[in-house]
């Protein structure tokens, strides 16, 4: 996928919102990295209370904790860029809502904060349907803040769409 635009973006969630609608179902988001981008493409669209629940962004260890439910053990065990964390984010957001499937993101968008282990441009993706596996998945996307930042808003509301 290349650089998504603001249009782009928007279509992408439109075509979710779509896909949602036509199921009776709701979406809920667990931001970090993205910092409430994917709710904002989200609500650029008219409509989106419909098939759009709530956001939770959840940018310090604290707030995952409190918010989500996320275990802090498990942050302390893995990082709070890990599929571990991710996971339990996603499935904490499905829990504290009225939704049908959730999407969470935590990851290192940069400059800084990186490691050898995990460098910056690594985000973790995770999606959460009721009475299904969580899926998670790892990326590690090339370019500055923002340009890792919209490439995980993209992929984030690609991969919740089904084919």
């Amino acid at each position: 996928m290349s650089l998504p635009s603001d249009d782009e973006l928007v279509n992408i969630a439109r075509l979710l919102g779509e896909q949602l609608c036509s199921h009776g179902e709701r979406l809920v988001l667990a931001e970090s990295c993205t910092g409430g981008w994917i709710a904002k493409v989200i609500t650029d669209l008219p409509g989106s209370s419909v098939w759009f629940d709530r956001g939770f962004v959840t940018y310090s260890n604290e707030s995952k904790v409190q918010q989500l439910g996320v275990d802090p053990d498990l942050i302390d065990r893995y990082g709070a860029v890990s599929q571990e964390t991710v996971a339990a984010m996603a499935e904490g957001a499905l829990v504290r809502s009225q939704a049908h499937l959730s999407i969470a993101a935590s990851g290192i968008a940069g400059p800084g904060g990186g490691s050898t282990e995990k460098p910056s441009g690594t985000v973790w993706l995770a999606w959460a349907r009721l009475d299904q596996v969580t899926q998670t998945r790892c990326f590690h996307f090339p370019g500055e803040r923002e340009t890792v930042r919209r490439q995980a808003v993209a992929h984030a509301l690609q991969g919740a769409i089904t084919p």
